[in-house]
């Protein structure tokens, strides 16, 4: 075996085949509406997450790893992941009537894989708060097991507002 042989060419790994083209063919996506607060993407990513716990600063969700968020190895896309770090940990921020908070940095150490149609267990907490910026972490293992597939760190950060 040849060393070139061994060495995957990159642009090929990333060539969609015919097999996903048509996946994406076939998605449903509605028509957004220009009031709407939520976009496709979000939709994307969090259809079929279900709300466990909710109190200020902490949230506890469970999630069925869909086909729509795995690679090709049929894992939890690490992609998908940090988008349920970035949208998780921005819930736990999240005040009515105040400025939307923006990610300024996230930190995920991919610790362990998820498969397809696997439970997940997540939760975001609200690790601090000074001024405009908020830290969160944000947890996501398996429920059957409570095996860590990732840990994410996750800073936003709002305009301030002064309360009259």
């Amino acid at each position: 075996m040849t060393e070139s042989s061994m060495v995957k060419d990159p642009r090929e790994y990333l060539r969609v085949n015919h097999q996903d083209s048509d996946q994406i063919a076939r998605l449903a996506i509605p028509p957004q509406q220009p009031q709407a607060l939520h976009s496709f993407y979000e939709e994307f990513n969090l259809r079929g997450i279900r709300l466990d716990r909710f109190q200020p600063g902490f949230v506890s969700c469970s999630f069925t790893v869909p086909p729509r968020l795995t690679d090709r190895n049929g894992n939890l896309a690490v992609g998908a992941i940090a988008s349920l770090v970035d949208e998780l940990g921005a819930s736990v921020v999240y005040e009515k009537d105040v400025p939307m908070n923006v990610s300024v940095d996230m930190s995920i150490s991919y610790l362990s894989t998820a498969k397809l149609n696997d439970e997940l267990e997540i939760i975001a907490k609200l690790l601090g708060r000074k001024g405009g910026y908020h830290g969160t972490l944000v947890v996501l293992k398996k429920q059957a097991t409570g095996e860590v597939i990732a840990e994410g760190r996750h800073s936003l950060f709002s305009k301030p507002t002064s309360k009259i």
